[in-house]
């Protein structure tokens, strides 16, 4: 391990202690399974650490069966941004044929303001001379109502100038405690 490595942090040290362990033990062979998704599905979905597992567990979901894509509030923010270009190559290269947009209840991303996000970088040592220039509120904005922004990735999703016409696209959200899904219509 190099000195950069040794120095990154307890937490990160500790994982990468269980990472040689877990690879010593050959722990990862109940895990094989190949890059083309089962069910011929792609998640996008949230980010939050309540859906670590609770996703997978809720949908029935086991390793290989989907592509699961984490951004933060599941919203497919731009046409040409990440999120876009990961789904189309799950579709176009790996045989996904399906598309789940899955929020949830309660997420941190919804009330989100630029303004308090400034303040939050400046407070941790973000200099202003890094900070001008850039539209927080537009980049980082929250998106209030759950439905509506479900709604609006379903359609950038299905709309999308590039989408093969036979990819079925759903909106949903999941209750964060529960794991319950509800459609978005």
């Amino acid at each position: 391990m190099d000195q950069q490595q040794a120095t990154i942090s307890p937490t990160i040290d500790g994982i990468l202690a269980h990472n040689r362990a877990f690879v010593e033990r050959r722990a990862y062979e109940r895990y094989a399974t190949d890059k083309y998704p089962d069910k011929k599905l792609a998640i996008v979905s949230c980010m939050d650490t309540r859906l670590t597992e609770l996703l997978s567990a809720a949908l029935g979901l086991k390793n290989g069966d989907a592509k699961i894509i984490k951004v933060a509030g599941a919203e497919v923010a731009h046409p040409f941004g990440s999120v876009m270009r990961s789904l189309l190559i799950a579709i176009c290269e790996l045989g996904v044929e399906d598309i789940m947009i899955v929020a949830h209840t309660n997420c941190g991303a919804q009330h989100m303001s630029g303004k308090e996000m400034v303040a939050n970088m400046e407070r941790l040592g973000v200099s202003a001379e890094r900070i001008c220039g850039i539209d927080f509120d537009r980049w980082l904005a929250g998106f209030g109502d759950t439905e509506e922004a479900v709604r609006r990735s379903v359609d950038m999703v299905r709309n999308h100038p590039v989408m093969p016409p036979h990819v079925r696209v759903g909106g949903y959200v999941m209750d964060s405690d529960t794991g319950e899904l509800t459609a978005v219509r």
